[in-house]
């Protein structure tokens, strides 16, 4: 089987030739690279004129439609039997597609999407966002961790589809917003098998700053909201947890002038999941207390994320399929 990688790139040159070094290690060689070059100032042309003698690498530069439609493009350009999507800022194992590719012969997969997890050589801040995104404390295992893989709802920074998929239902119908869910559900509802392949996993190197990851989330929380325009079903009472996470912070100090002994119950409640997120993300202190830190931020901003989907819908829409 012959695998396409095709990954977006948005003014982040510094990051993609760390994901190239990781594609010439991999065990398995049957694949092409494209990187689709979003309309970026900042230009990774160069760092990938570097690979071009180490891989079967294709550069397309177009002005900026945002990652969804670059991944499209992408899939446009490619020759393979089987499109993988990275995120630019991903460094795989060597051993990923040879994975891969077994678990999609063994379990007769037609898409698969991966989990994503720290390098041991990551920043504490990179590992503390990793388990704020990654742990059960956090988003309940969504992105990695679930007993069963075909519930699993493949996230773009790690997923694939087969040639047959695209040319049956098309790309990704949004930009930048829950497209990757979008296509997901779209393909189980099709009847095709996608399933999380615990083992095809890739290390994530976050940059983000305290603020660009409480952006994120808070982003993360208006796409699950947002996704109902294409899937009503999509939005389901284990989303809603951070709306009432967030609004239990908020109402704690109103609580504590009248009613002081429900405050103090949430108080201690705030208290033990606290220390769980500092015990379960202990690597050292430092990673452990930035855990704490963005484990707050990550649900916080997801719940407001959702409330602000919700009373504020955003009016508009991109579709191409």
């Amino acid at each position: 089987m012959r695998f396409s990688v095709i990954v977006p790139v948005y003014n982040r040159p510094e990051e993609i030739g760390d994901l190239l070094e990781s594609l010439c290690r991999q065990t398995y060689t049957d694949f092409e690279v494209i990187i689709v070059e979003d309309g970026s100032s900042r230009t990774c042309e160069a760092v990938v004129r570097d690979y071009s003698e180490k891989l079967d690498l294709r550069y397309h530069y177009q002005a900026n439609a945002g990652q969804g439609f670059a991944r499209n493009k992408g899939m446009e350009l490619a020759g393979g039997e089987y499109f993988v999507f990275f995120d630019s800022d991903c460094i795989l194992p060597p051993e990923y597609l040879d994975e891969l590719l077994q678990a999609i012969q063994a379990r007769g997969l037609q898409a698969h999407g991966g989990p994503d997890d720290a390098d041991d050589t990551f920043s504490a801040w990179q590992k503390a966002m990793n388990f704020s995104m990654t742990s059960l404390l956090t988003t309940g295992g969504i992105r990695g961790k679930m007993k069963n893989p075909a519930k699993y709802q493949a996230r773009g920074y790690n997923m694939g589809f087969s040639r047959q998929i695209y040319e049956c239902l098309g790309g990704f119908v949004h930009p930048n917003m829950a497209e990757d869910i979008e296509i997901s559900l779209r393909i189980k509802k099709a009847g095709f098998r996608l399933e999380l392949v615990e083992n095809a996993r890739v290390y994530h190197r976050r940059k983000s700053t305290l603020r660009s990851f409480l952006r994120q989330s808070y982003q993360f929380g208006r796409n699950r909201v947002f996704i109902r325009r294409f899937h009503p079903e999509a939005v389901k009472a284990v989303h809603l947890l951070p709306v009432f996470f967030l609004l239990g912070i908020l109402s704690l100090p109103l609580f504590a002038l009248f009613l002081p002994a429900l405050a103090l119950l949430m108080g201690l409640g705030f208290l033990v999941w606290t220390l769980l997120v500092f015990v379960f993300a202990f690597e050292n202190f430092r990673v452990a207390s930035f855990a704490v830190v963005t484990s707050y931020g990550q649900l916080m901003g997801y719940g407001l994320g959702i409330l602000r989907e919700f009373l504020f819908p955003k009016k508009e829409h991109r579709a191409v399929f």
